[in-house]
């Protein structure tokens, strides 16, 4: 596993130039270099706000993510920078810090809206910051929100009546953090004090009337409702009351700023390092860093096409590859763990298939866990094919080798015999009786060594066959032999000649019974760990519904106690749709599988065409499982 990069500043990540967006491939060699899980955690709001001090406390440094001291934007694009987890080894911390919103020195107000959906696509906790309090300004400008519809799209197909699939984002979207900063209110309404929490959930209650700035208000508020399920506040003072320290806040002493706003920061800080999600895509996809250098050239490439990024799309893309190169660590793993296993020759087919099973077992492990949405098991079949090649790659190089140890043992045994029988020490009566004790000594000498590998019978057979002519001249010209004894003599060669070709066959037979076995066991692995992968992803759909339905019953209860009736009742037809998906995916599983048994069957029957019983066996212990 690559190490945490150590980087000792951000890098832009995305750059915005002429208000166009790029992406950095320097910054994309970074994040291809991190096969980790990310924890992304992205800051959006109004220019100097005050968004990169937060970013470089998350990344422990007084500098880093440039800050601002004037009323112009100093952060363009999107800036990364990637760390080692604080808490966490075995994850990246990935931090973003973004352009602010709202610059007035921008032309084209579209660009905040593509800076703000590209932060939501990328992260998994999302910050967002502003200055004051939560009021209708605030809310205004955070009306991107409300634009999210439009930017982006869950899934790359919709029926006609299906045209807006955001209920579909609350399944993939980031946490929603609201920093406020410079707070001087307290946290009290009514005379009852109230959590950053509670505070936050007051803010985005619907409010009543109908002028256009409430209407504006309460869609935020619905979107935000809508689209974020876990939401978290916090409150910071300002953090020195001297203006000049402020212009100038990333060199200003720790013991010089106000300690409520050090004991806030430190909260927020540790509530990231603490409970920020590993980035993690439908399905339950974990992001990588490298996986995050995919989507973010995906997401950007689309931007600047003109269309919409799309989530099925770009998880469609991102499984292309990922899948190739599962594919590719699967097939290497095999290759280095045989290599490392195999000593040629083996004794036997069966101990070289053993070792085959262990190391293609695990081959297939390695793809289940870095392969996803392998559309009709392609990938699979091709990993298949590839291992299927290997082992008969494999099966001829233990022959080949065992053909050359036997042939160099016999010719070994056998060199005093043949210069013998280069000077016709053998053409005197008794000849033959002297031959066949020497043929019989070989034979035994033979035996004796150990590690001659599969082909130690079919060599030695071989070898015989080689001196029948030679038997049978050193017989006729023996004289010492009578007519009847050369007939025995006859008899005996013809006898043992077809017990060892009885010998042979049943061998042969024996070793392509154990080829068989083993192609059964790997469609019956393959089989049992796609299933085991398929009831994950099963469960992972069936829990991101029911967290689905819960968030909109939630919100449908909260917009009842509020008042707003109509508006909860235009919910039923979402609440509807998501408990019928939910049925379908529980009462479904066995015509789920019926369908998963029929891919499958078609999948590795066409990569074992040569051997269809062992497919039809196969399939009948495929539908006991599911039983």
């Amino acid at each position: 596993m690559a190490s945490a990069p150590k980087m000792m500043t951000p890098i832009c990540l995305v750059e915005n130039k002429n208000e166009k967006l790029s992406v950095n491939q320097e910054a994309l060699e970074i994040l291809q270099k991190i096969s980790q899980p990310v924890v992304v955690v992205a800051i959006v709001g109004p220019y100097r706000t005050g968004k990169s001090y937060l970013m470089n406390c998350l990344a422990g440094q007084n500098q880093g993510f440039l800050l601002g001291s004037t009323v112009q934007s100093k952060t363009k694009g999107i800036w990364m920078w990637c760390l080692p987890h604080p808490s966490k080894p075995d994850q990246v911390l990935i931090l973003l810090d973004t352009e602010g919103l709202g610059d007035v020195e921008k032309a084209n107000p579209k660009n905040d809206s593509w800076i703000f959906a590209l932060a939501i696509l990328l992260c998994s906790s999302f910050v967002y910051n502003s200055v004051g309090t939560i009021n209708h300004q605030a809310l205004e400008q955070l009306h991107y929100v409300t634009e999210l519809t439009e930017l982006i799209k869950a899934k790359s197909s919709t029926s006609p009546d299906e045209e807006d699939d955001s209920a579909e984002f609350v399944g993939f979207f980031p946490d929603f953090i609201w920093t406020v900063r410079d707070f001087i209110l307290e946290l009290n309404i009514d005379g009852h004090s109230i959590t950053e929490d509670e505070y936050l959930e007051n803010a985005l209650k619907l409010s009543r009337g109908r002028n256009p700035q409430i209407e504006r208000s309460n869609s935020t508020k619905e979107c935000t409702r809508d689209f974020f399920p876990k939401r978290k506040c916090f409150v910071f003072n300002w953090p020195v009351q001297n203006k000049d320290l402020l212009a100038n806040i990333e060199n200003v002493p720790k013991n010089q700023l106000d300690p409520q706003f050090l004991e806030q920061t430190k909260n927020f800080c540790s509530y990231i390092f603490t409970n920020a999600r590993i980035k993690t895509l439908k399905e339950g996809v974990i992001v990588t860093g490298k996986r995050m250098s995919t989507l973010v050239v995906t997401y950007v490439d689309t931007i600047r096409s003109g269309a919409v990024p799309c989530l099925e799309n770009a998880v469609t893309a991102l499984a292309e590859l990922e899948n190739s190169a599962a594919v590719r660590m699967a097939s290497d793993h095999y290759s280095e763990q045989m290599t490392k296993k195999v000593k040629f020759p083996t004794e036997t087919v069966q101990e070289l298939l053993d070792m085959h099973a262990t190391c293609e077992n695990e081959a297939i492990a390695i793809f289940m866990k870095y392969s996803f949405k392998d559309k009709n098991q392609e990938f699979q079949k091709e990993l298949l094919e590839i291992l299927k090649n290997k082992k008969k790659e494999l099966l001829l190089q233990n022959e080949e080798a065992s053909v050359k140890c036997c042939q160099a043992i016999i010719e070994q045994l056998s060199k005093a015999l043949m210069e013998r029988l280069s000077v016709g020490a053998f053409s005197v009566p008794g000849g033959h009786k002297c031959y066949m004790e020497i043929m019989e000594r070989i034979k035994q000498d033979y035996k004796q060594v150990s590690r001659k590998g599969v082909k130690s019978n079919e060599v030695f057979q071989n070898f015989l066959l080689s001196q029948e002519t030679v038997e049978k001249s050193i017989l006729q010209l023996d004289t010492a032999l009578t007519e009847g004894e050369r007939i025995l003599a006859e008899e005996r060669t013809r006898r043992e000649k077809t017990e060892k070709e009885h010998e042979l066959f049943k061998q042969k037979q024996q070793e392509q019974q154990q080829l068989i076995e083993a192609e059964k066991k790997t469609l019956q692995e393959n089989i049992a760990q796609l299933k085991q992968k398929f009831d994950q992803e099963r469960e992972y759909l069936l829990e991101n519904c029911n967290k689905m339905l819960e968030h909109k019953l939630k919100i449908q209860k909260e917009m009842l106690n509020e008042g707003f009736n109509k508006r909860a009742e235009a919910m039923n037809s979402e609440i509807n749709q998501l408990e019928k998906r939910i049925k379908a995916t529980q009462n479904d599983a066995s015509w789920n599988y019926r369908n998963f048994l029929e891919t499958a069957t078609k999948t590795f029957t066409s990569v074992l065409a040569s051997n269809p019983e062992i497919v039809v066996q196969l399939i009948k212990e495929i539908k006991s499982l599911f039983k």
